[in-house]
């Protein structure tokens, strides 16, 4: 009962935004590319896969999920390949990890190639749900995944975010309790030999201001404290060093004449 009152909510939160996304989907679906459906080159040394909550666009800057990936980007060699995606575009982003570990790009995923993949999965929401059904459907094909992260994760019907598959080698999850939407409060592991559960972080957000801006005003009144763990700096500090401790070198910082 409680689970089906927070899906009611989840919609009626993001009900504008539903609306024009179902409006485009269907456009973006076959007229635009996104940032991840260009022509790639040689499979990349890392992967690092952002999962936004609701309907919420995937280069939506406002949102700390997009500006996580943008200092990525920008700090990162190309070789490192960072993409967002929406909620609803889990397959999207599924087929777009799979060409990218394709080496030779023949359509056949070797041993070899599976074993070279390094993956790394973070969401918000319905994001951090979407992001332990990307991990799932990865380890179907036998790839492994490095690090998922769930923010404040909300289960979408008929999944479960609480179990980590086994091809996830380390998990984390940082969740909040106050208010009437909040997060999966604990995850484990289908196999604890294979996967070590970092922890599950808690955040308090009872009698501290809301911060977040370029925000929509119904997060604010409907979603306040699900809505400050997504902008919430501390948050994404600890989420972005678990991620930089999974990746290459980053680039040299250019030294000034």
């Amino acid at each position: 009962m409680i689970r089906t009152s927070i899906y009611v909510l989840m919609i009626a939160l993001t009900f504008f935004q539903c609306a024009k996304a179902q409006a485009q989907q269907a456009k973006l679906e076959t007229n635009k590319l996104s940032n991840s459906d260009s022509n790639d080159g040689p499979a990349p040394k890392a992967i690092v896969i952002g999962i936004l909550g609701g309907f919420i666009k995937h280069d939506n800057i406002a949102r700390s999920e997009v500006q996580l990936a943008a200092r990525l980007r920008k700090t990162y060699p190309p070789d490192v390949r960072v993409d967002t995606f929406e909620s609803y575009h889990e397959k999207r982003a599924l087929k777009t990890v799979l060409r990218l570990i394709d080496a030779n790009q023949d359509g056949v995923l070797s041993p070899e190639e599976k074993n070279n993949a390094r993956i790394v999965i973070y969401g918000h929401s319905w994001g951090g749900s979407e992001a332990i059904i990307l991990a799932r459907d990865l380890n179907k094909r036998g790839v492994p995944v490095l690090l998922t992260i769930q923010i404040d994760s909300v289960t979408k019907i008929h999944q479960n975010d609480a179990v980590i598959p086994a091809n996830v080698a380390k998990a984390a999850n940082f969740f909040q309790r106050n208010g009437h939407m909040h997060g999966q409060p604990k995850i484990r592991a289908a196999d604890s030999k294979r996967t070590t559960i970092i922890g599950n972080f808690e955040f308090d957000y009872q009698g501290i201001p809301y911060a977040c801006s370029g925000y929509p005003w119904y997060d604010r009144i409907f979603g306040k404290a699900h809505t400050q763990i997504e902008c919430d700096p501390k948050v994404w500090a600890q989420a972005e060093a678990l991620i930089r401790a999974e990746l290459p070198p980053a680039k040299s910082p250019v030294s000034q004449p």
